[in-house]
């Protein structure tokens, strides 16, 4: 099974920096795109075109996969999951990790926050260059296209969470030392 780990914008530390090493004992080949490309507006777009690019150079055509969507990348799996699809390479879940929910239209990274994140909780990765929190984020009108989970490893993002778990998708906690195993099994879950 196939897991694209998808790392938080602005090239920002992973919460989970053992994530990649600790997944193959657990049945999951782990993927790491690189980052970096989007250190300039349009930051999603460049996030989003990087990180297809990068996929389509690591995993072949075809190869089903899931994407791992950790901190600020959440927002934008559905576009990154719509160049899967365009590659021919079909996703068969996405795991948002410790972040906010997608939705339709085109909401920025500030409308997102607001909706999403309880009081008093907005992240530190939310943060940027300027207009980074103000640009429209892609839209992606048909997603989701494949089951959905979320994986909560700290308690910053338990409203996003609570909203995962009421669009009934498989919500999951687990402390950050536990995380790669209860990622394994959600994948597992998602893939049937």
């Amino acid at each position: 099974m196939i897991a694209v780990l998808l790392p938080p914008p602005l090239g920002r530390p992973s919460r989970l920096p053992g994530l990649p090493g600790a997944l193959p004992a657990l049945g999951v080949d782990p993927v790491l795109p690189a980052a970096g490309a989007d250190d300039r507006a349009p930051y999603a777009a460049r996030y989003v075109a990087q990180a297809s690019l990068e996929v389509n150079r690591l995993v072949g055509t075809g190869e089903p996969v899931a994407l791992v969507a950790e901190g600020g990348a959440g927002p934008l799996v559905g576009a990154v999951g719509a160049a899967q699809r365009a590659a021919h390479r079909p996703v068969f879940g996405y795991v948002l990790v410790d972040s906010l929910l997608p939705r339709p239209g085109s909401p920025t990274r500030a409308d997102l926050e607001r909706d999403q994140g309880a009081e008093g909780e907005a992240a530190d990765e939310e943060k940027g260059p300027s207009g980074y929190r103000s640009e429209p984020l892609p839209m992606v009108a048909d997603w989701p296209d494949a089951p959905c989970g979320y994986l909560l490893t700290g308690p910053a993002r338990a409203h996003a969470a609570r909203l995962a778990r009421m669009r009934g998708w498989t919500v999951r906690e687990a402390a950050p030392e536990e995380a790669p195993r209860v990622l394994a099994a959600l994948l597992a879950d998602l893939r049937g």
